[in-house]
């Protein structure tokens, strides 16, 4: 893709810019008094403090400590006061006079242990909380490099299910909270970034990001009301220097990307064989047909002798190795009355798909100031830009991650006079079906998507008592995404001889204001944390697009789309929807061991009926602090033990707009030879549509054991959602057949595990392990009036291939057993149902036969650290879930179309192998084919995958002092390193799916896009 010349100036400037900085370090003057020493845990102990803060008081002049506990730092005089500091400590601070050599021991400080949380609109003491949250910082998200924040959280909170479901930098991943309580909604959950709703989170920085905090339970979603059902990310982004001076940082890696596996596929010999035995085979099931003549004879493709010219290995030819690169630019300041902080960042990220591709430019400027004692200010802006060459995941035609697999290998990607080869270049009487050279279509097809969102938010806060702050924020995220879509005239079976252009522009803006009032106060035994507030917001959205077929050549592509002779009729919509809400959350503790919380909010929404304008949605939930009590203590051992229970109403607004309403589409009709317009209505009104609402019980329990050093978190959970959204039936009298109402309910029950700990914690080695798993049972409870049986798609072969059933999962699978193949000595049975001795043997009725929703899932992270080495390694696993391999319809069933899998030709049905699942080889165009969606195609979908591993090296302050640096650390991965499967399944990678955002897509994909193994080398220092 051309670049245009302002693009290139970006990249030059910003290239520029990170040289200049790296050579202006070792610039850095060395001046005044050098001092050294090293930071200990606790009085009387050897315990080493590595990555404690050492500073010059007032200046940005500091350094941290390295594996030994060890620093040194040059002061400017006698008179300079250092400041030791490190988080769970006491900071400490020391004139230097006529010392240099310092060995401080830092003490444990409780009230630093009091971790404050982001709960939505303010914070609360992490020991207060009666809900259940988690909470995951820039450091565990970025344990190894990620181009988004999804990718990053995978596996780092209990309860969350991240799908990634594609190896592709362009891929959408999927988040469930909790397990899927909806069938027509959104099941994604709420993303709230620096306070501010944001939409394709997908796109945002991960670098950017400071924490993460996951609200999975009522009692904290609860205050985001309508919008709260499917749980709640909160994202804090970085801001200014937490301390007073310039801080310069620089993050970036290089990574390669690789195809990890290759499916065992037919080649040139194999593929041939199975042709020529269908063909022996077509007797048996044309016995008065002429049996088709298997030749040899085409010049192009065979030699004098019969032998095929070409092997070709799509696989290698429609894949590469990925080089990938990132980095990130921080200029970090801090005065006595302002703070601010600039970040940029470039990512080219390649996919492993032949010119699949995403480039991002992000800048984000964040500055925050108090002019006033009573009053604070500040904005927060950023603006990301990013294009690539998506690629095509979704459906089921002749696409490349498809034809990379099913292209016959006899042919070659070139023949040797230019011209690309496709299926149907071969003058054999193969009937083979239309397939594009995936090469071909990867290397000419353009699918360029632009992306540019200005995202961000100001504020104002009034400190109007002590304890009591009053904050006005505004906040907008604005995006404008192009699509420009071609396929060239000479895709068979693509767009072939006509080519096709498509452009689309779509424009949002969305915008909320919000102003509330904060208190917090202590007043002796008694501590009080209360909001009280409302808010508005809006969202508008435009959209037109134009396509059009009919091109001479391939020279103007989508940029002259009048080229065309056939014109489609342009396309354009509106849609705006927009709320207005209230909430309040008042949160009580006695003796910080006694704990009530109580939250509610009023939403009102233009996408509900008029008599269910507005929903209320109330929570409450009580903790209890056993470890306060006097009964425990004298157990040492404990540091604290707390019990808390929940309960709450959350809601589902997230369905298309104007569903209430009765509907009137546009479109032109031809009448007597002209074009002329019509209008119909297309929906019936429902002026009582509401929400769909989710009450949700929890109880907890949060354990912590010897000095913090083990730690247990246990939630069981119980989600009813009830007032789903479906079509009901009703009479036909009316002109339709449904209409949208609130019938149905589903049911998920769970177990949420937390436990970590320091096994191993010494000056020259520790040991930080993580465990967590969720269980998650998902049931249907309710499906309107009958409890009928519902078929939601996607439909493909036999229909749909998914049912909702009562007392059934979400996203079961729906079609026949394979009892086996039928045997010469059942052949008067098998012609009972129209079948012969080889062909499938099914059961007469369809059945669930297996689930895309896993039931257990987690991670096991360890974190070493030896002297200045660190070392992670990253588990991650699902258990209990299937796999739908819709891949087995053309790839083993459709024997004689396309090239298919190894085993169809020394494992299928012969008269010597009658004891198998795969059907005889027979030869589809002119024998017909047997293929229905049956268990032999469910796979277990259980895996253990080492996620991740990643071994750093953080310089000491010796080597530091020397280039006038603060830090610094280098560092090797590998992600996707190693996964465990089962034997039934084939594919690539156990978790994708190949029909996009559809609700019950989950593990059923026909073909993927490969999942890649990435080998990363990365670096970050501040100066």
């Amino acid at each position: 893709m051309k670049e245009t010349k302002m693009y290139k100036r970006w990249k030059f400037y910003f290239l520029g810019l990170l040289i200049l900085l790296a050579t202006q370090s070792n610039a850095i003057a060395k001046q005044g008094i050098p001092i050294s020493g090293r930071v200990f845990e606790g009085t009387g102990t050897d315990m080493a403090l590595a990555g404690a803060s050492v500073s010059e008081k007032g200046t940005a002049n500091g350094t941290i400590t390295d594996a030994q506990g060890r620093f040194q730092l040059t002061v400017a005089s006698e008179r300079a006061v250092l400041v030791f500091s490190y988080i769970g400590m006491q900071p400490q601070e020391i004139t230097v006079g006529k010392q240099r050599t310092f060995n401080m021991n830092l003490q444990s400080d409780d009230e630093a242990l009091e971790e404050v949380v982001v709960t939505g609109y303010g914070t609360q003491r992490k020991s207060d909380l009666t809900g259940s949250v988690a909470v995951v910082s820039s450091k565990e998200l970025l344990n190894v490099p990620a181009n988004n924040m999804l990718q990053g959280l995978k596996g780092k909170v209990s309860g969350v299910n991240v799908f990634l479901n594609s190896g592709s930098p362009t891929g959408s991943p999927r988040v469930l909270i909790r397990g899927l309580g909806t069938i027509n909604s959104s099941s994604n959950p709420l993303y709230v970034v620096d306070g501010v709703v944001m939409e394709n989170i997908q796109f945002l920085n991960p670098n950017d990001i400071e924490r993460m905090e996951v609200l999975k339970d009522a009692s904290s979603t609860a205050i985001y009301g309508a919008r709260g059902a499917n749980g709640v990310i909160l994202v804090t982004t970085k801001r200014g220097a937490p301390t007073e001076g310039l801080v310069i940082g620089y993050d970036g890696f290089v990574s390669m990307g690789v195809l990890p596996k290759k499916l065992e596929v037919l080649n040139s010999a194999e593929f041939l064989e199975v042709i020529e035995r269908g063909f022996q085979n077509y007797s048996k099931y044309n016995p008065s047909g002429t049996p088709p003549v298997f030749t040899k004879s085409d010049p192009r493709l065979f030699d004098a002798q019969g032998n095929p010219l070409y092997d070709t290995d799509w696989q290698e030819e429609a894949t590469r190795t990925a080089v990938s690169h990132n980095h990130q630019l921080s200029v970090l300041g801090k005065s006595e009355k302002s703070s601010f902080g600039a970040f940029m960042n470039y990512n080219k990220t390649e996919g492993i798909m032949l010119n699949n591709w995403l480039e991002r430019i992000n800048g984000k400027l964040a500055y925050d100031a108090n002019p006033k004692k009573w009053l604070s200010l500040g904005t927060n802006i950023l603006v990301n830009y990013n294009r690539g060459n998506e690629f095509e995941e979704e459906g089921g035609h002749q696409m490349p991650r498809r034809s990379m697999l099913e292209m016959p290998p006899i042919f070659p990607v070139k023949f040797p006079d230019g011209t690309w080869a496709h299926s149907g270049m071969i003058s054999d009487a193969y009937s083979l079906e239309a397939i594009p050279n995936p090469v071909h279509v990867l290397t000419t097809q353009d699918r360029f998507r632009k992306r540019t969102q200005i995202f961000g938010n100001t504020y104002a806060t009034f400190h109007i008592l002590p304890g009591l702050d009053l904050r006005t924020q505004f906040g907008f995220d604005k995006q404008d995404n192009l699509i420009q879509n071609y396929d060239p005239t000479d895709l068979i079976n693509i767009s072939a001889p006509l080519g096709y252009a498509y452009i689309e522009n779509q424009h949002s803006f969305y915008w909320q204001e919000e102003t509330y009032l904060n208190y917090n106060k202590e007043l002796g035994d008694h501590r009080i944390n209360g909001v009280l507030g409302l808010s508005w917001q809006e969202r508008t959205a435009e959209t037109d697009a134009i396509s059009a077929r009919g091109f001479s050549d391939n020279f103007f592509r989508f940029n002259s789309i009048q080229a065309a002779s056939q014109p489609g009729a342009p396309t354009s919509s509106y849609d705006r929807w927009s709320m207005n809400s209230y909430f309040l959350r008042g949160s009580y503790s006695y003796k910080s061991k006694y704990l009530l919380t109580f939250t509610g909010r009023v939403d009102g929404s233009s996408r509900f009926g008029a008599n269910n304008k507005y929903g209320i949605f109330p929570s409450v939930g009580l903790g209890w602090v056993l470890s306060q009590e006097r009964f425990l203590a004298d157990l040492e051992a404990i540091d604290e033990l707390k019990l808390r229970s929940s309960y709450g109403i959350t809601g589902n607004t997230e369905i298309p707009t104007y569903q209430s309403l009765g509907t009137i589409s546009s479109e032109t009709t031809l009448i007597n030879g002209t074009r002329v317009s019509q209008s119909y209505i297309n929906r019936l009104p429902n002026p009582n549509l509401e929400w769909e609402k989710t009450k949700q019980f929890d109880i907890g329990m949060d354990l912590s054991l010897f000095n913090r050093r083990l730690s247990f978190g246990f939630d069981y959970y119980h989600k009813l959602t009830t007032d789903l959204l479906l079509d009901r039936p009703v009479p036909t009298s009316t002109g339709f057949a449904a209409v949208r109402d609130n019938i149905g309910s589903v049911s998920n029950r769970g177990v949420e595990v937390l436990i970590s700990g320091s096994p191993v914690k010494s000056t020259d080695f520790s040991w930080e392990t993580t465990l967590n798993f969720n269980y998650n049972k998902n049931k249907i409870e309710a499906l309107g009036a009958n409890d009928e049986d519902i078929f939601p798609g996607p439909n493909w072969v036999s229909g749909s291939q998914t049912i909702l059933r009562v007392g059934e999962s979400l996203s079961s699978f729906w079609g026949y057993r394979r009892l086996g193949t039928w045997s010469t000595d059942e052949a008067a049975e098998a012609a009972k149902v129209g079948a012969i001795p080889g062909e499938a043997k099914r059961s007469s009725e369809r059945t669930i036969i297996g689930k895309g929703l896993p039931d257990w899932t987690g991670s096991f992270i360890n974190n070493f650290r030896y002297k200045n080495f660190d070392l992670n390694v990253d588990l991650q696993f699902v258990m209990g879930v299937d796999i739908l391999q819709q891949f087995f319809h053309s790839m083993e069933d459709r024997t004689g179309y396309s090239n298919g899998f190894r085993w169809t030709l020394t494992e299928s049905w012969t008269e010597e192998n009658q004891n198998t699942m795969i059907q005889q080889i027979r030869n589809g165009p002119y024998s017909g084919q047997n293929s229905e969606v049956d268990d032999h195609w469910v796979a277990n979908g259980s895996y253990l995958r080492v996620n991740a591993i990643s071994l750093g090296y953080n310089f000491g302050n010796t080597q530091l002092s020397k280039i006038g640096l603060k830090n610094w650390r280098i560092y090797a991965s590998v992600q996707n390193a190693f996964l465990i499967k089962s034997d039934s399944f084939k594919g690539y990678d156990p978790e994708a799916t190949s029909w996009g955002t559809n609700q019950w897509g989950q593990n059923i994909y026909f073909h993927q896009y490969p999942r890649p193994r990435t080998f990363t080398l990365g670096t970050s220092f501040q100066f």
